[in-house]
């Protein structure tokens, strides 16, 4: 099966992660250590606990910490010390985990379709935006974005974190849309505010997530869903393609302390796609997230993610052959339980979404699942279309690219997210002040119910998936997310 990643986090090849007791010894002096590269870590102390105790184990393991998160109570930390991991512990230290080559590549479902300006070929009859494709951008006419614009098109004040692989600011439908003041890098695990930093140089996907939520209403190119609100580039992908637990920890906090409201997700972050808090080796990263995004959410910030691009049901059990993906590790056939979960998808108090084509029915690649899914979003389907008609690039979504300031389309649940962040600042825009529960219930109740299809759906052949649930349910969750509605 050609399953398509978004964004995640792979194993490496020298994996050490263990879980450490309170009870452990006290700080003392490491004996001398074997030297090898330098890798990174993440290193935990007890939940509520000041890094100061956490700090000087650091220290006296050999390591240096890079970037201290006391808000959640983790160290990011570097060292050259091979056995770092087992001389940190100790009083002061909750769990550490190594994050070295912790990397899945960023993937998109399809490499975006160039579309040529051409100024001559707009056609604004009957467009109420104005804008050159308009046209072609069936998403937004499918969740009625511009009868929400005759209401708002987003306050200027609210700012959109876009975590993904940075924004190009000097794109034409972006260069007035972009909070350069809280843009960011999180590479690393620290925060860098240079402009070289947080642009894109390896891929266009933060780019064409960027143009769907906020993509500006001037004559060219296309509408954003919320053309009035900023976004905020704050890079979390590499130049090689790759996420770390560090750089997501970074930039969740990096959102949450610059006041934005809603951040868009799409990716999912683990040694393996799917994060078991029963394996040790994993449990570290999913304590250090879970930290993070509870910090997010404190501060009034909502988290929307993508499902995943697995076609795979997130509410029961199943075996995942696929990971690790990245060949630092052999290939384990995992059971995938209630113990597992899709990060940041699955993590309480995030918005879950899945993805839908131009006919409303689940996208094939979509992952699924009942109490997992909250809403359904456009997100394209290439492959599919009813009544036999034959599929097109334009059946995935158009947005912005990079390099170039150009439009193309992509599809995957990381173009479907990105509508839903934009509803989400439209309805804070029209609604000020409400914290993130209020804001999730809200883009829930407004959304458009989508029915279960008949029996087995496979509408690409190796694609099978059953829909269970009735007004709400695993394909759809809520429903198709609506512009209108949330600002009526």
């Amino acid at each position: 099966m050609n399953r398509t990643r978004l964004i995640g986090v792979a194993s490496a090849a020298a994996l050490a992660i263990g879980l450490i007791g309170a009870a452990a010894a006290p700080a003392a002096a490491a004996p001398a250590a074997a030297t090898g590269p330098e890798a990174g870590y993440l290193v935990l102390a007890p939940q509520g606990k000041s890094t100061a105790k956490a700090a000087a184990r650091v220290a006296a393991a050999g390591g240096t910490v890079v970037a201290s998160y006391e808000q959640i109570g983790v160290l990011v930390v570097r060292s050259t010390n091979t056995a770092f991991s087992t001389a940190v512990a100790g009083a002061g230290v909750e769990s550490v985990a190594s994050t070295e080559g912790l990397g899945t590549t960023l993937v998109d479902d399809d490499e975006a379709v160039a579309v040529a300006v051409d100024a001559s070929a707009v056609e604004a009859a009957g467009d109420p935006t104005g804008e050159q494709y308009w046209g072609l951008q069936w998403d937004m006419q499918q969740i009625d974005v511009a009868e929400a614009h005759a209401i708002t098109t987003g306050d200027p004040s609210v700012v959109v974190g876009v975590l993904d692989s940075g924004i190009d600011a000097t794109h034409p439908d972006l260069a007035t849309q972009v909070a350069k003041d809280q843009s960011a890098s999180c590479i690393g695990g620290v925060a860098d505010t240079t402009e070289s930093a947080w642009s894109p140089t390896t891929s266009d996907h933060g780019t064409h997530v960027a143009g769907t939520i906020a993509a500006a209403i001037n004559g060219v190119g296309i509408a954003g869903v919320a053309p009035g609100v900023k976004v905020a580039s704050v890079k979390v992908v590499d130049d090689d393609g790759f996420i770390f637990p560090e750089a997501a920890i970074c930039g969740y906090l990096w959102a949450a302390d610059h006041d934005m409201p809603v951040t868009n997700n799409s990716y999912f972050i683990d040694p393996w796609e799917f994060n078991c808090v029963n394996d040790p080796r994993q449990r570290p990263v999913w304590q250090a997230v879970q930290r993070a995004l509870a910090y997010s959410t404190s501060q009034g910030t909502l988290t929307v993610a993508s499902a995943g691009n697995s076609n795979v049901d997130l509410q029961h059990k199943f075996i995942d052959s696929s990971s690790p993906n990245d060949g630092s590790y052999p290939v384990e056939d995992r059971t995938i339980t209630g113990a597992c979960r899709d990060l940041p998808a699955e993590a309480p108090g995030v918005v879950t979404v899945s993805a839908v084509g131009p006919t409303e029915q689940k996208s094939y690649y979509s992952s699924y699942g009942l109490g997992v899914v909250d809403v359904t979003a456009p997100g394209g389907d290439t492959r599919f279309r009813t009544g036999g008609a034959v599929s097109t690039p334009s059946d995935g979504v158009l947005s912005t690219v990079y390099p170039g300031g150009g439009w193309g389309y992509k599809q995957g649940t990381s173009m479907a997210g990105p509508h839903v962040a934009g509803v989400a600042a439209l309805a804070v825009s029209a609604h000020p002040g409400m914290n993130p529960g209020a804001l999730a219930a809200l883009l829930e109740r407004t959304s458009e119910s989508l029915p279960c299809p008949d029996g087995v759906y496979e509408p690409r052949p190796g694609y099978p998936a059953t829909c269970i649930g009735g007004e709400r349910n695993g394909f759809y969750g809520a429903g198709n997310i609506n512009a209108l509605n949330v600002v009526q």
